[in-house]
């Protein structure tokens, strides 16, 4: 797919990809072999008909395509961007095995901005998903997976209200994410047309501060999903983490996203970053850190990641893109302080070199500090992007939902607690992990909410 060329995308936020034209697409889609038993369906948590839609666009029925996506996938024009397809379906493409796999994210990002940009009507699908049922759902939290069970719970004809706590739905989607891999309008867009089969969402409402579950259910709720995702931002451990200039990922791309800090002082949020930045992980969050740091005028930005590429979490796009864009990786590197000077500036971030070890836990290399190998790295800003938790504030509230020991919720393959009317999914279960698996969770969900209020 064609691309900004990195110098001049460093200076801006428009989105990297410019995506497929119509004739790209089709060039694209006629790659495909139209498997009898297509392998790469079974990759989708979305479980998409990949071949059928693919099949569309080979035909030029583009508004056909975004049509046999949207039966399963609710966010198309999001997962298009940000759905990791090289692990999943395109990873089990047969092409895969005789050089490259059909682009199947691209497609289906063409498919849905096809739509977007010819203003295609969904009042046919509005009116045949008119609530028929008396119950009320509640879902907590408008990320991915709570706008996906909310939407198919609609379109099952539940009454369905989506309470956010922040004033803008998508959570990680909008707030996490940055406007150069998916642009707020996108996701502005695929909300309105959940909220046009029925959803109610309401904004600024704290779910366990302004009312508990218990209190829901008092006014008549029957199930309740909680998809209120990690955003409880986890640090170090070390010294110096409370210095200025210090951010979690966390604050700094919720600053950045959300609060649109990059138009300072035409949004009301500043943020400040220095010359020397550091960021501390290899994730995608870390990857976006890095690379929002660099378009707010960082002149050197840094990655400390304690082990080697192979390890590392984030897309490959995403690590090439980092690159591309002068973003400089300092491997087997672990930071252990951070100074500051005597105004409580950081200054300095103190590093260790790592060797691999054996597997641990996770099945990648243990790291293992080399010994007097510490050195120095001049920093005036530092970005901690190790992670996530659960954010207690719900979860204190409800008497009796069984955790785990790292305090997200216990709920099985189909999003059951413990509790008959409690679902749960999305990085609240399982902790930091993919749009698109928490998508899978929301679709899980809705299925067992439909099955217990029968």
């Amino acid at each position: 797919m064609r691309e900004q060329d990195p110098k001049d995308r460093i200076n801006n936020f428009n989105e990297v990809p410019y995506g497929y034209d119509e004739d790209e697409a089709v060039t694209e889609a006629l790659r495909c072999l139209q498997c009898k038993n297509p392998p790469c369906v079974k990759g989708c948590p979305a479980e998409i008909d990949i071949p059928r839609f693919i099949k569309a666009i080979r035909e030029r029925r583009f508004s056909q395509a975004n049509e046999i996506i949207r039966e399963t996938n609710n966010l198309p024009a999001v997962c298009g961007r940000v759905c990791p397809q090289e692990d999943q379906c395109e990873r089990l493409c047969v092409l895969k095995n005789k050089g490259k796999a059909i682009n199947i994210g691209n497609l289906e990002r063409f498919a849905a901005d096809w739509e977007l940009k010819n203003s295609f009507s969904r009042e046919d699908l509005v009116q045949s998903n008119k609530i028929v049922r008396n119950e009320k759902i509640a879902v907590i939290g408008s990320g991915p997976a709570g706008l996906t069970c909310a939407a198919d719970l609609a379109k099952k004809g539940y009454q369905v209200t989506l309470f956010e706590a922040l004033h803008k739905p998508g959570g990680v989607l909008t707030y996490g994410i940055p406007e150069f891999r998916l642009p707020k309008d996108i996701v502005m867009e695929e909300v309105k047309k959940i909220t046009s089969l029925g959803v109610d969402i309401k904004y600024n409402y704290v779910i366990g501060k302004i009312k508990t579950i218990e209190k829901l259910r008092d006014q008549g709720y029957r199930a309740f999903f909680i998809a209120t995702g990690a955003g409880l931002p986890y640090f170090m451990g070390i010294p110096g983490e409370n210095f200025n200039g210090v951010y979690s990922a966390n604050e700094f791309l919720t600053r950045v996203n959300l609060m649109k800090a990059y138009k300072f002082p035409e949004y009301d949020t500043p943020i400040t970053v220095g010359e020397n930045v550091a960021v501390v992980g290899a994730g995608n969050v870390a990857m976006d850190s890095a690379r929002c740091a660099l378009r707010l005028g960082a002149q050197k930005v840094s990655i400390i990641y304690r082990r080697t590429e192979n390890e590392m979490p984030a897309r490959k796009d995403e690590i090439d893109h980092a690159r591309e864009e002068g973003v400089e990786f300092h491997l087997l590197t672990n930071p252990v302080e951070i100074i500051g000077d005597n105004q409580g500036q950081v200054k300095k971030i103190v590093c260790i070199k790592n060797k691999l070890g054996k597997l641990d836990s996770s099945g990648r290399p243990r790291p293992v500090a080399i010994e007097d190998s510490q050195f120095e790295m001049a920093v005036d800003t530092v970005i901690i992007a190790v992670g996530n938790g659960s954010n207690p504030l719900l979860l204190d509230t409800i008497n009796g939902l069984n955790l785990t020991s790292k305090k997200n919720i216990y709920a099985d393959d189909s999003g059951r607690t413990n509790i008959e009317d409690i679902f749960a999914g999305g990085d609240i279960v399982t902790g930091s992990a993919t749009v698109i698996a928490a998508m899978g969770a929301g679709k899980r969900a809705a299925k067992a909410i439909d099955k217990f209020l029968k």
